[in-house]
């Protein structure tokens, strides 16, 4: 649905490209003849008039994101509400917490009704692999230990690795592993890894994707290297604007069990602003 956002660049830089190659070609023959500026002629009114349809198409577009936005902002309090009401929520951070993106993860929980985190862990990247080796010897694939990892998140209970691993890997926590997760919360703060690291957070990623629970990966849309990739790869969907009501939304929307996909108002969010708005049940 975002490909109307380049289309008009692109038929631009076509109309610009013929007008080019007219002036070149002029200069290169010295003139052109009658048939030749007709035809030329006829390429430039067509290419014109698809520009101004597309320009048209684009404005057309834009207000409609502006109407969706407006309906969000001014219906999200009953839109959100209760949505997530008994759901434990764990969070996760790849890299330091960032007190920002926690706040407003936090704040969409809240308006949903599901409190508190039930636990909060930011994982300290890039990872040391002896130190890792040594502290879980079994852990000898970085994808698997990753995913070993993820499971153990989402499911509580008995968690042998994140126990072993916890100096080498953690940095900030918060809640513990007695419960079950309802569904999981994925930030990301530092740039993206390498080598062993990156085999870890993509094993990480298809761990939380297999689970039973939702998971989504967020940021704010003004992030500077995007996350959305690989999260939508690895099968997590994903909220390029939780600073914002309709992100919040979405994220609550999402981790209700809602449609999977990418959202927000970025060129990843392929999907829309926010997934379908079904009405919560009745009593």
């Amino acid at each position: 649905m975002f490909d109307l956002r380049y289309h008009v660049a692109s038929l631009a830089a076509v109309f610009v490209a013929l007008l080019i190659g007219i002036l070149v070609g002029v200069g290169m023959s010295g003139k052109v003849d009658d048939a030749e500026k007709t035809q030329l002629k006829r390429n430039v009114d067509r290419l014109e008039a698809r520009l101004e349809a597309a320009g048209a198409g684009r404005a057309n577009f834009v207000r409609e994101q502006k109407a969706i936005r407006a309906f969000v902002n001014n219906a999200y309090p009953s839109l959100i509400a209760d949505r997530l009401r008994g759901k434990r929520i764990a969070i996760l951070f790849v890299g330091p917490v960032d007190a920002s993106v926690r706040d407003d993860i936090e704040r969409a929980l809240r308006d949903a009704g599901s409190g508190a985190p039930v636990r909060i862990r930011a994982l300290k990247v890039p990872i040391d692999p002896a130190k890792v080796n040594r502290a879980f010897p079994s852990a000898s694939d970085p994808g698997d230990l990753g995913r070993k990892l993820a499971h153990e998140l989402v499911a509580g209970g008995d968690t042998p690795a994140w126990d072993a691993l916890t100096a080498q890997l953690v940095e900030e926590k918060a809640g513990s592993f007695r419960r079950a997760a309802d569904g999981i919360v994925v930030a990301r703060t530092v740039k993206p890894q390498q080598e062993e690291t990156a085999g870890l957070l993509a094993g990480f990623y298809s761990g939380l994707a297999d689970t039973e629970v939702p998971a989504i990966g967020v940021e704010t849309s003004g992030v500077g290297e995007s996350a959305v990739e690989p999260w939508s790869s690895a099968g997590l969907s994903t909220v390029d604007d939780i600073e914002a009501p309709a992100g919040r939304l979405a994220l609550a929307l999402l981790l209700t069990g809602s449609t999977i996909g990418n959202y927000g108002v970025n060129e990843s969010a392929g999907d829309g602003i926010v997934p379908p708005i079904e009405p919560l049940p009745s009593g």
